[in-house]
């Protein structure tokens, strides 16, 4: 994991918003639809190229391809195995369920969005198609970089088994340990192509504390701890090997805006996090709803050998932070941490986790960026 004794780093969870052209074709080849592949590659590397200059412009000192590349942070696995078809009748989270007014809120935003509550399901055995697409990937991210001379260092996000399971759900395996094996065993060829690329591999893995209020949410605590334990072991099977400083893990609460009153504390999840094989936590904080988690780091304290990436800028909100505001933020988490080169600042989640669902418009977005730059830079001048 990049570090730095001069200063606070910044970096960001990886979604960010994609343009209209990409966008169409995205959702398209999603739904199957013909689509002009030269066409989509070429907007691919236009679009690719577009963030990595804007992450650059904003002083991102760790960035990625801003998933453009991606319909989705996690349903785009569906097109690299086979054994997925049909749809998923996945539940909405409780916000939505308690709050009807928020759907109706939402389906207004949002009248066109790629595939959530109805992806597909795994209804034979998954079998990994080969590493071509994530290479491509790869590929074209280095190449963007290379031109600009972006970054001290690059990452490449990826769902964890878990995440998946719970989206893209089983009709399958006989049981969601042998579900969950079976993704671990073929995300693996994922996980290792990013990371002998060079990159740092970012497992993102909502379930671990959002599925609390979705998939789980009938579970006791004890019993939802007992399922994250099983994830957590998924996502070691699948990342054994690979060197833990380079891989993170990103964890949140579901990047939508509402009540989020049914969030599981940090202080129940916490621990488990730390049984995961990894050398950085990405977990938020600018969520008002969740400023005052830094407590549970306080409680349960961060583990020598992980860095805490926390957010610091809020994802659902076109309020642009103040960097005297990001700058207390980060100080609050090196205060809690009690090491101020084991915390690298970013983001709550990612900007356009599902494409056609940005809560952030684009401007406001680098300008979110460039706050934190400032902000850690503010925050810098008083701890070094």
């Amino acid at each position: 994991m990049m570090l730095s004794r001069d200063r606070i780093l910044t970096t960001h969870v990886g979604s960010l918003p994609r343009n209209d052209e990409l966008s169409d074709l995205l959702i398209k080849r999603e739904e199957g639809e013909r689509i002009d592949e030269d066409r989509l590659r070429q907007a691919m590397n236009s679009a690719v190229e577009h963030v990595v200059k804007k992450q650059m412009a904003a002083g991102i000192d760790i960035g990625n391809d801003g998933e453009q590349q991606r319909v989705a942070f996690s349903t785009f696995v569906a097109q690299r195995m086979s054994g997925f078809a049909g749809e998923s009748k996945r539940r909405r989270g409780r916000d939505y369920e308690e709050f009807p007014e928020l759907v109706e809120v939402l389906m207004q935003r949002f009248p066109k969005r790629s595939k959530m509550q109805n992806a597909p399901e795994a209804r034979s055995e998954l079998r990994y198609l080969g590493t071509a697409q994530i290479k491509e990937e790869i590929s074209r991210l280095k190449d963007a970089v290379k031109a600009a001379g972006a970054f001290g260092d690059a990452f490449m996000t990826a769902p964890s088994p878990g995440i998946i399971s719970t989206t893209m759900l089983n009709a399958y395996y006989d049981s969601r340990e042998s579900y969950l094996s079976a993704l671990a065993r073929e995300m693996r060829n994922e996980y290792r192509a990013v990371s002998e690329a060079g990159l740092i591999l970012q497992i993102d893995s909502p379930d671990l504390a959002m599925d609390r209020s979705m998939f789980y949410r009938d579970l006791s605590d004890a019993q939802f701890v007992a399922a994250c334990e099983m994830h957590i072991a998924a996502i070691n099977k699948a990342i054994e090997g690979i060197p833990r400083d380079r891989v993170r893990l990103h964890c949140c609460w579901g990047n939508w805006d509402g009540p989020h009153i049914f969030d599981v504390p940090l202080d129940l999840i916490l621990p488990v996090l730390y049984q995961a094989h990894v050398g950085g936590l990405s977990i938020e904080f600018a969520n008002p709803r969740h400023q005052h988690e830094y407590e549970a780091l306080r409680r349960h304290r961060l583990p020598d050998n992980v860095v805490l990436l926390p957010g610091v800028i809020e994802t659902t909100s076109n309020i642009v932070e103040h960097p005297q505001v990001v700058a207390r933020r980060i100080q609050e988490a090196v205060a809690a941490v009690g090491d101020r080169e084991r915390v690298i600042a970013s983001t709550d989640c990612g900007f356009g986790t599902f494409t056609r669902r940005e809560w952030v418009i684009e401007p406001v977005v680098w300008l979110k960026l460039k706050s934190l730059r400032e902000g850690a830079d503010l925050a810098s001048a008083g701890l070094w």
